[in-house]
């Protein structure tokens, strides 16, 4: 066998099967799935350092899991194809499924209220009173005082409201439709 031929057997070659190679990235998808929906819906936006660097050493520690023994195009090709279609096969699930959607992504929940902190609601989503008053600034307001109500949706994005302002907005209204985050209409 030439180099090349050796070369190539050697990139393509899947030293563990394929269905070992499918079920060790479904178990590891799910852990993280778990561990992240427990952990909490903070936007990557809104993590801190201490944040990034588990994340970090989160993909690094899960890598070997999902790779196993093999070093493979052919086996990256095969993990990376079960993560993408189990990925889009939740989401199109959480799409079809207010249930698989709330036990994928849970629901909103009022971080300010009347304009008052929610202190409860700050401590389970894990983000104190100086990160939301980075926030609010963020998206356009002086200081939490300006704010009515603030709501940590369940994708994450902290959406603030003004005292009267209308808290869904239909794309055929002033104000249109609005995802993800959104600046205040001034005054």
């Amino acid at each position: 066998m030439g180099v090349l031929a050796a070369t190539v057997h050697e990139v393509f070659s899947l030293p563990v099967g394929v269905g070992e190679k499918i079920l060790r990235a479904v178990v590891v998808y799910a852990f993280l799935v778990v561990v992240l929906r427990v952990v909490g819906k903070r936007e990557l936006g809104q993590q801190n350092t201490l944040d990034l660097v588990v994340l970090l050493l989160v993909a690094n520690a899960v890598q070997n899991a999902i790779i196993g023994a093999d070093n493979s195009f052919t086996g990256a090709a095969v993990s990376v194809g079960t993560l993408v279609v189990l990925n889009e096969t939740l989401n199109r699930s959480a799409y079809f499924s207010p249930r698989v959607s709330w036990l994928l992504d849970g629901s909103e929940e009022y971080l300010i209220r009347d304009g008052k902190p929610v202190p409860k609601a700050l401590f389970r989503s894990g983000i104190s009173l100086p990160e939301l008053r980075s926030i609010a600034r963020r998206q356009g307001y002086a200081d939490l005082g300006e704010v009515h109500t603030a709501i940590l949706e369940a994708n994450g994005v902290v959406s603030m409201f003004l005292k009267d302002e209308p808290q869904i907005y239909h794309p055929a209204e002033p104000g249109g439709l609005h995802i993800g985050k959104r600046r205040r209409s001034p005054r």
